[in-house]
């Protein structure tokens, strides 16, 4: 489901009933407000009744009251209008389907997504109008996946356009320098009750941990053909490939439980959504709550 462009449709539809209640049903309600407050007044007054301000009051409400198909259209554009502001241009809220990017970030985890950190981007067509920044080693970055842009897509930055990455047995180079990989202690599978080896990885000035088993051969089945796959070479112990202009390489943090450009390729810089920073509840766990890097 695209709520992007459903949230859109919502807003044009509520926007034109505004225009039309401040334009034109809204002058029409308050002439007849004034018309039944005038009748009123005439017939107190032929009565010799009094002018209760509280009468007059509830008159005026009655004929101002919008109908309800203004109130449900018109009346929630303002609400609406902030909502689609936020959600496009500000934070974007996603949640977290799989396991790829464990231990940073665990199933059922709401997290918000920075939509300008990367530049300003219209809602639906998804053009870049304002240039910010761009996604550097080391972030974690939500993309729509090239093979189905309708789905989004959360893994970590490992390179950017021009950058030589290399997966051999395990261990990550970077332009020709090593990663570096410290072991971390153990990670606790609630779900699974199981404990997994973890390590603390340096990509750029951003550590993390990562799960990941360096005692096995990082041969991969399952690769896709991809555009620009001529830039990999896939050998029985890893790859090596060189991201083309406008494309970035990323990965699962849960390395052998992640389908990510090591399999099905580049992410074009037009499919970025935005930069994940923030977990905002996970109702299975409270303190899961806060910044993530």
């Amino acid at each position: 489901m695209n709520f992007a462009l459903i949230l859109f449709v919502l807003l044009s539809v509520t926007l034109v009933a505004w225009v039309a209640d401040k334009a034109v049903f809204a002058p029409r309600r308050r002439r007849r407000a004034a018309e039944r407050v005038a009748e009123w007044e005439r017939e107190q007054r032929a009565r010799g009744a009094s002018l209760e301000p509280a009468s007059r009051r509830a008159i005026e409400d009655d004929a101002l009251r919008q109908p309800l198909w203004l109130e449900y259209t018109a009346g929630l554009f303002p609400v609406i209008a902030v909502v689609f502001f936020l959600r496009s241009f500000v934070v974007e809220p996603f949640k977290i389907p799989s396991g790829s990017m464990i231990p940073t970030l665990l199933v059922g985890d709401l997290i918000l997504v920075n939509k300008y950190a990367y530049g300003v981007r219209l809602p639906v067509v998804h053009t870049k109008v304002l240039e910010v920044g761009r996604p550097k080693p080391g972030d974690v970055m939500v993309f729509r996946y090239p093979k189905d842009p309708t789905v989004d897509y959360i893994k970590r930055v490992v390179a950017g356009p021009g950058d030589k990455i290399s997966y051999e047995n395990k261990r990550l180079t970077l332009n020709g320098a090593p990663v570096p990989v410290t072991p971390a202690g153990e990670f606790y599978d609630g779900e699974r009750l199981t404990l997994t080896r973890q390590y603390s990885e340096k990509l750029g000035e951003i550590e993390h941990k990562v799960l990941t088993e360096l005692d096995k051969t990082s041969f991969m089945t399952g690769v896709e053909a991809f555009p620009h796959r001529d830039r990999c070479t896939y050998t029985s112990t890893g790859l090596t490939c060189t991201v083309p202009p406008g494309h970035y390489f990323v990965m699962g943090d849960n390395r052998e439980n992640s389908l990510d450009s090591r399999f099905w390729g580049f992410v074009p810089e037009e499919n970025i959504v935005g930069k994940a920073f923030f977990v905002w509840m996970n109702f299975g766990d409270l303190k899961r709550i806060g910044r993530f890097q």
